[in-house]
């Protein structure tokens, strides 16, 4: 099997993935409407500004949006791997992130709208296409949002928290 996928073979998948980067500009603007960065200050724990929060997202949605390029482009198995990497963390596990904070904090946390509504359904519609059209193995896909989950975290831990024990 090729690194490449015939475009033939993943019209819908290339296509789709350019919802990621739409829906996280609209989940920048809940958060920064709701004021994220005060949020996790005050209600988290952690410390962040609103200089942090620009830069963080900037640069989050440039790897996005060249991840969203490069794997449109060139249809390689390991640009899609390296997109759901990204994504998976950036939409999914941050999807998670809001819902599980809000619940057992039991308020709104800023970014929780357009992650349930965009995020979750966005994540499982390019989940299904990549395994549906076969860009990925289960095991790559699966290894993918592993390491999705663990780039989350490292975000979290760093960005929040900043390397706090």
């Amino acid at each position: 099997m090729t690194d490449t996928v015939a475009s033939a073979r993943s019209p819908r998948f290339h296509r789709l993935i350019w919802l990621m980067p739409a829906a996280y500009a609209l989940h920048i603007v809940e958060e920064h409407r709701g004021g994220f960065a005060a949020w996790v200050t005050h209600v988290v724990g952690g410390e962040m500004n609103d200089l942090a929060f620009a830069l963080n997202n900037a640069a989050f949605m440039a790897i996005l949006l060249a991840l969203v390029v490069w794997t449109a482009v060139s249809k390689s198995r390991l640009a899609t791997f390296l997109l759901i990497v990204w994504s998976s963390g950036n939409l999914f596990w941050d999807a998670l992130f809001h819902v599980v904070l809000t619940q057992a904090l039991d308020r709104y946390s800023p970014g929780l709208v357009t992650a349930a509504l965009l995020y979750v359904p966005i994540s499982l519609v390019v989940a299904q296409l990549a395994l549906g059209e076969r860009l990925l193995t289960p095991r790559a896909f699966l290894a993918a949002t592993a390491l999705g989950a663990g780039l989350m975290g490292l975000v979290i831990w760093c960005g929040l928290f900043h390397f706090a024990v």
